[in-house]
């Protein structure tokens, strides 16, 4: 790949007549990695896609999409290089999933002998021969991944791409992911399961009301915001007492409900906190230490009344 940026915006911005859909959004997606786009509906999530995709022309800002302004002649070459998952995939229903992406594999100029090998990625070879009507959901789902697998592209536009999937088919979604990107695929993906997003991508951009409130990895996000960790210890009813004596008045918040004690600490903290129990012979039957979440820092800067 000739770039190591796949897409980069600055001071992106485009307005609908009175309404701003995206307002001064500046963001990259590097080559090989995975960044999720998150926000709430009408944050300026589809509105980005477009923009991506050449659709729409922006108010005012740069864009760059494989080193191309969507915009210029020359695009329509660097779209071959480019897969979209929309929303809400639409197919022929009269068709079979092979005359499906052989279809779409002669719209892009790519080889269609590769498309066997599509299907099988998507899990989708025994249904292959049915027609696109009889699938379930997320039998659409997956066809439509398989469609922006088409030519092996250099980015990967995924929009609520684990809509109606299964836990099975959602570990084998992240799976592809994971294929694409070591092979060099830049891919943005859109999704409302943040708790599926949080392992499983290098970056967040948070968007809200066409605003980018936010973007970097999980422990950056969580570090701008100064979210802190939870330590969750279990004990038998006598040495919780004694666990409560001894943190009473030590840490911001302390909870000590159901036999377990949940303290809210610094997250330098953590292993002073620990070398204290084993130094102070505090007994304990189970320790967990939980991180702020991906929902966390998403409510954090799009909750109502947020200063983010």
């Amino acid at each position: 790949m000739s770039a190591p940026y796949a897409i980069t915006s600055h001071e992106l911005s485009k307005t609908y007549r009175s309404v701003k859909a995206l307002n001064q959004v500046s963001m990259s997606v590097r080559s090989g990695e995975c960044v999720a786009l998150v926000g709430p509906n009408g944050a300026g999530k589809s509105t980005l896609f477009k923009l991506c995709l050449g659709l729409v022309p922006p108010s005012s800002g740069a864009l760059g999409i494989l080193g191309c302004d969507p915009q210029e002649a020359r695009f329509n070459d660097v779209k071959r290089r480019l897969g979209f998952l929309p929303e809400q995939a639409q197919f022929q229903g009269s068709l079979n999933a092979h005359e499906t992406l052989r279809f779409f594999a002669r719209l892009k100029g790519a080889d269609e002998a590769k498309n066997l090998n599509l299907l099988k990625r998507v899990q989708l070879s025994e249904a292959a021969d049915r027609r696109v009507s009889t699938y379930s959901k997320g039998m659409r789902q997956r066809l439509g991944l398989a469609q922006a697998l088409i030519g092996t592209p250099d980015l990967l536009l995924l929009d609520e791409p684990m809509s109606g999937l299964d836990p099975d088919a959602r570990r084998n979604f992240f799976q592809i992911i994971d294929e694409e990107k070591a092979r060099g695929a830049a891919i943005i993906l859109s999704s409302h399961i943040l708790t599926e997003l949080e392992a499983r991508t290098d970056r967040v951009a948070i968007l809200s009301q066409g605003c980018l409130k936010a973007h970097g990895t999980i422990n950056e996000l969580r570090r701008d915001l100064n979210l802190r960790p939870q330590i969750r210890l279990r004990a038998d009813t006598s040495q919780m007492q004694k666990l409560a004596k001894h943190f009473a008045g030590r840490f911001d918040q302390s909870l000590f409900i159901n036999g377990a004690a949940v303290l809210d600490c610094a997250p330098d903290a953590k292993l002073d906190l620990l070398r204290e129990l084993m130094s102070d012979h505090l007994e304990f039957e189970a320790l967990d230490i939980i991180e702020p979440s991906l929902e966390q820092i998403f409510a954090a800067h799009t909750s109502v009344g947020g200063t983010r």
